[in-house]
């Protein structure tokens, strides 16, 4: 292509710009706001609600009618919140345009919108800016561009003349003009947009088991609804009284504490992984980082530090270990004084040969500037006590073709390089390369750094200057695992999830990496982005396993493997930093992004973003994860226990044929559901982790299981309720009552806040008893838990409210219990303890319980 000298004129740059359009990524079809929160508003569970409410109103409860409107409304607001946060993922590539940009047109350099940039225009870069635009390189001057964003690779590209640089990335170092190929929507930016966008999250498995937990509650309530619905009219109430009192009964059987209930714990669940830098964008995150089977990790600034450093120093007189912390220009240098003196003079080299390369203090941090290699040579100089180099320096810049750059000042001939490029150039230097191979093969990358006295005209020429030196080194660089990588990966493995790195990097240096920190599966299973096959399938059962690493990967790679996995079942973590990371990380079962180093796209499209960039607080999210799911599981048990006690007077009255009056009223039923039991089951919410959490895979059931289910309905639920009736009927039949007659209407009350308190009070029991499914109430103990002493103690509260506090004892129906009441009432609470005490004996004695307690079990 021919190289331009004057560039676009003005009047053919605003043709093609009117024809093309701006240099701008196309708008993401955005869903409207409103549109957005009345999804949140009519999902299924939102319309059983809406229905109960609708219900409630026309059975002459409005009270109860407003209480779960609000209920729906406070849910939608919050559900559409986070939404509308996670929906502006895309929009956010658009940052990542500049705004001005340096073009020759007419003859002259111009400052222009990068929006006014058209295909031909020619582009000027310097160090520090961010490409606006793919092209092709025309001129370069050591030219290095970061593309990490885009390809994941962390050491910067060195594009040659014919080369090309796209959009988004920066200019690291150098110079060069471009000739603009793409603009806007055509852009190597614009096709990972497009993959972002195009990428829909799956539904997470809390949403899943919910919506089937809820279509199976209502479809029971309107099925009991219709049942009783017949028996009243058999029993000879009018089709209208009939009608009003089926609607109660269904709408007493919908769980209006639910919804608050899920909401209200993954907040917590929330709150306590910001404490631990995990900040969750969605809350269904929560859960589903939990359920996660595979984590697909990235290498660089994921399981690394993303911090180049130089580690080992190999010289003609012996090896030298260099300590630090970061890019801190303090450390030790370790060697034989030999050894350590040669090291000066190859830092003083090193150092004159990236004079632009440096570090500056910001926020009690020390930060890079420039080249990350050349930085860790001059925190290497600076740990020595180097001297900067000379005023007078003639600079040959880095070239791709030689490998090498060098300068040439008043001291000498300096040269750093490829080892490959620089080791001709010197004499035979005896152990050079087997020291070459043993650095190499620890995944380290390795400079080469050599000198020679200045001789006549070794400023004319890079030719003349680089040859004849003397090799001063090999230098070892290296970005360091973080501290925590090795620890964090053996809880995953016994947490029985499997991890993957997806690196952008090259295939070496990520499996040295792999190998430190006890990734690399016994297979030693390392694959280049090329190698994977193109079947799905295939696909999936080549890297269905632990430990493998795929380097070299595209993000149409990344978003591959992340689908084929999830074809084999797996719940899939993806990490990611850069925006070539953004449409895994929203296709994903859980993204998660990096929040310190990390761009803004992979943020916003990632559902957890981990605030200090550790891969071991993946792993405290994880085991916060599976303790919510836990917890939820208590508090549904919870749930279904008091259904069975609030459900078992209206059984007894249809079958007895209404010879036995009803134990307690609809109204006591909603005074039950929204009234008392809310805060302790929000207490089960919050339940604490505990050492089994993080103990083999997660379990692959529902949220409502058999185990579950034979607890509340089998065991719990039904000694809460024998206990409730009993009472009941013992006041009535010490009342002078007798079978089949109409009891007098003070003792009937009497009798009904009977049963009342004595739901309540095994409600009480039954809280302490479901934080466990196999250790009773008094080896669980009342202490672990302090938010649960304090919902206990507000729900005898209310419970004194309601029987004591007029006019609420005449609208619920129920007063105070006599002393016999209160005697029964009170005997609710041992006997729903030792229910559940002996079922979880008889657990613990089947051979089918007698290994060790499930993760994740309550």
């Amino acid at each position: 292509m021919t190289v331009a000298t004057t560039g676009l004129s003005s009047a053919e740059a605003a043709r093609r710009l009117h024809a093309d359009g701006p240099n701008a990524l196309p708008a993401a079809r955005r869903r409207h706001p409103l549109l957005l929160l009345v999804e949140q508003l009519v999902h299924f569970f939102a319309l059983m609600l809406w229905g109960a409410a609708v219900l409630a109103l026309v059975a002459g409860m409005p009270a109860l009618a407003v209480a779960i409107v609000v209920v729906v409304v406070l849910n939608g607001l919050f559900a559409f919140a986070q939404e509308y946060r996670a929906d502006r993922a895309a929009q956010r590539l658009g940052d990542l345009m500049p705004l001005r940009a340096t073009v020759r047109r007419d003859g002259h350099l111009r400052q222009v919108d990068a929006s006014e940039l058209v295909v031909g225009d020619e582009l000027v870069l310097e160090a520090g800016a961010r490409v606006c635009a793919d092209g092709e390189v025309l001129t370069a001057a050591g030219l290095a561009v970061d593309e990490s964003m885009l390809t994941g690779e962390s050491v910067p590209a060195r594009p040659e003349t014919g080369r090309h640089v796209y959009a988004g990335t920066y200019v690291a170092e150098g110079e060069a003009s471009v000739l603009v190929t793409a603009t806007g929507g055509h852009t190597k930016l614009a096709g990972i947009a497009t993959l972002t966008q195009e990428a829909k999250p799956p539904r997470s498995p809390l949403a899943s088991q919910l919506h089937r937990v809820v279509v199976v509650v209502a479809v029971m309530a309107v099925v009991v609804g219709a049942v009783f619905f017949g028996v009243a009219v058999l029993l000879g109430l009018p089709l209208a009284e009939g009608f009003l009192f089926a609607i109660g009964v269904t709408v007493a059987l919908v769980p209006e504490g639910l919804l608050p209930t899920v909401t209200l714990s993954l907040a917590r669940a929330a709150q306590n992984m910001a404490a631990r830098n995990a900040l969750v964008r969605k809350l269904d995150a929560v859960e589903t980082l939990g359920a996660t089977t595979f984590i697909c990790t990235d290498k660089t600034g994921t399981l690394t530090r993303n911090e180049m450093s130089v580690v080992q120093v190999w010289t003609p007189r012996g090896e030298v270990t260099v300590h630090g912390n970061g890019y801190e220009p303090t450390g030790t240098v370790n060697g034989a004084s030999g050894a350590v003196g040669q090291v000066r003079a190859l830092a003083s080299s090193a150092k004159r040969c990236s004079p632009a390369a440096h570090v500056r203090h910001h926020d009690d941090k020390w930060l890079p500037v420039g080249d990350p290699m050349e930085v860790a040579l001059h925190v290497l100089a600076g740990r020595l006590g180097v001297d900067g180099p000379s005023a007078d320096a003639v600079r040959f810049p880095f070239d791709p073709r030689r490998r090498r750059s060098s300068v040439v000042d008043s001291d000498g001939v300096h040269v750093t390089g490829a080892p490959d490029s620089v080791l001709p150039l010197c004499g035979m230097v005896l152990g050079a390369q087997d020291a070459l191979a043993a650095l190499a093969q620890r995944g380290l990358r390795v400079l080469a750094v050599a000198r020679r006295p200045t001789r006549p005209g070794d400023e004319e020429s890079w030719r003349h200057a680089e040859q004849d030196l003397e090799l001063l080194g090999l230098v070892g660089l290296q970005d360091p695992p973080r501290d925590d990588v090795a620890e964090a990966i053996v809880s995953c493995r016994l947490a029985d999830i499997r991890i993957a790195m997806i690196t952008g990097d090259h295939p070496a240096t990520a499996r040295a990496i792999a190998e430190q920190v006890g990734l690399l599966g016994p297979d030693g299973l390392v694959l280049e982005g090329r190698e994977l096959p193109a079947d799905q399938d295939e696909l999936g059962s080549l890297l269905d396993r632990d430990g493998v690493v795929v380097a070299r990967v595209t993000p149409e790679d990344k978003l591959r493997i992340a689908t084929a996995l999830q074809r084999r079942g797996h719940v899939v973590a993806m990490t990611g930093d850069g925006v070539n990371d953004g449409p895994a990380l929203r296709a994903a079962d859980i993204g998660v992004a990096m929040g310190a180093s990390g761009t803004d796209v992979a943020r916003e499209a990632a559902d957890l973003v981990l605030l200090d960039d550790h891969f071991g607080t993946i792993v405290a999210a994880v085991e916060l994860g599976r303790a919510t799911f836990a917890n939820i599981r208590r508090f549904l048990t919870y749930h279904l226990t008091d259904n069975v006690a609030e459900l078992t007077p209206f059984v007894v009255w249809a079958l007895s044929g209404g010879s036995i009056p009803l134990a307690i009223t609809v109204l006591q039923v909603l005074a039950l559901d929204i009234g008392t039991d809310l805060l302790p089951a929000l207490a089960l919410g919050a339940e604490p982790p505990n050492k089994r959490t993080m103990r083999g895979r997660l379990r692959s059931g529902a949220l409502i299981d058999g185990g579950l289910v034979r607890r509340a309905f089998l065991v719990l639920g039904p000694a809460e309720a024998a206990m409730s009736m009993v009472a009941f009927l013992s006041v009535l039949f010490v009342g002078g009552w007798h079978f089949g007659e109409t009891p007098d209407a003070a003792l009937l009350a009497t009798a009904s806040g009977t049963a009342f308190a004595a739901i309540v009070l095994g409600q009480l029991a039954n809280a302490y008893a479901c934080r466990s499914v196999i250790r009773p109430v008094p080896q669980v103990g009342l202490r672990g838990n302090r938010l649960l002493l304090w919902a206990v103690a507000f729900e005898l509260a209310v419970l004194a409210v309601f029987l004591f506090l007029p006019p609420l004892p005449d609208l619920l129906g129920g007063h105070a219990p006599s002393a016999l009441g209160w005697g029964l009432a009170l005997a609710t609470v041992p006997v729903v303890v030792l229910a559940d005490a002996l079922a979880k004996a008889f657990l613990i004695r089947n051979a089918h319980f007698t290994r060790p307690e499930r993760p994740l079990t309550p």
